[in-house]
């Protein structure tokens, strides 16, 4: 059984619509340790993190915003999820907006460069995230994760990337919106990207088990980043960055069964969660059900009725 670790991101500088920083606190009050309790983890909170003393730094992008806390919390991230990963944990990074991406996959490789082991990331999003601090018009640095990763320039303030993960390892997954410049670049890259016509013309689970395939043939760790809008917003309102055409409640679940299944997952984000949108919780609860799908959980496990 995984240890979990839960470490809470309350992240919300990397966009300009508040909320997101609540976060963590309705992943807990809406029972995710819990409910991985009551699947047999172990499982462990660390908290939530603090911002560190920021320091200077500036982008010749005057459009950027926020650059010293996305900078600070990139680095208190990175150091966390490391640790998570030294002491055999699984983390999970309860978000926050997307921007603390850039942190926990650095941690993750970065722990992963030491063990020897190739990381792959699966980005569960209706955004390609692949602009950089130069490309972003709207300047918010939840748009730039992917690119960081990749190894993209333009990201002199950040630390520098540990071991950027090589564009076939990189799976985008339920995408339906991405700007021009991030499609330009894109096609520079092979970045597997299965967006939603690929979804719908091959299926949800043909294009997943290609990209799990490829990641258990070299024992590679994976790390999963899930953002609420991978979701339709008819059944996940609460974010910012709500895109029509999203997977429905049970593609979702499927996803993260057979993420399960394959027993790859080594680290885990939770993003762009916003309470201040949600319908009575229901956003919240729908993602703890998603990582108890992750975690084990069957759906539609129910006793049969007596005859």
């Amino acid at each position: 059984m995984a240890k979990c670790i839960l470490i809470g991101a309350p992240i919300d500088a990397g966009q300009k619509r508040p909320g997101c920083l609540m976060g963590p606190a309705a992943y807990r009050v809406a029972g995710l340790a819990r409910e991985i309790r009551d699947l047999g983890h172990g499982m462990a909170d660390w908290g939530d993190l603090a911002l560190p003393d920021l320091r200077e730094v500036a982008s010749a992008n005057p459009a950027v915003h926020s650059l010293p806390e996305v900078v600070g919390w990139t680095e208190i991230l990175m150091d966390r999820v490391d640790d998570a990963l030294s002491e055999g944990g699984l983390p999970i990074v309860l978000g926050g907006d997307h921007s603390l991406a850039l942190g926990s996959v650095a941690g993750a490789a970065a722990h992963a460069e030491r063990a020897g082991r190739p990381l792959f990331l699966l980005w569960l999003d209706a955004h390609s995230d692949f602009h950089t601090p130069m490309t972003t018009t709207s300047g918010n640095l939840h748009g730039t994760p992917v690119a960081y990763i990749a190894g993209r320039g333009g990201f002199d303030a950040f630390p520098p990337f540990p071991a950027p993960i090589p564009a076939d390892r990189i799976c985008l997954y339920g995408i339906r919106s991405v700007d021009p410049a991030e499609h330009a670049a894109l096609l520079d890259h092979d970045i597997a990207i299965n967006d939603m016509r690929v979804l719908d013309e091959h299926g949800i689970v043909a294009p997943l088990r290609a990209f799990l395939d490829r990641v258990r043939a070299v024992n590679g760790m994976l790390h999963v980043s899930l953002d609420v809008d991978f979701l339709d917003p008819s059944i996940a309102p609460a974010v910012g960055t709500t895109v029509p055409g999203g997977t429905t409640f049970r593609e979702a679940h499927l996803v993260m069964e057979l993420l399960h299944e394959s027993g790859l997952v080594t680290s885990l984000d939770l993003v762009e969660l916003n309470p201040f949108l949600d319908d009575r919780g229901m956003t919240a609860r729908l993602m703890v059900d998603l990582v108890g799908s992750l975690m084990g959980k069957k759906v539609f496990d129910r006793p049969t009725r007596a005859k």
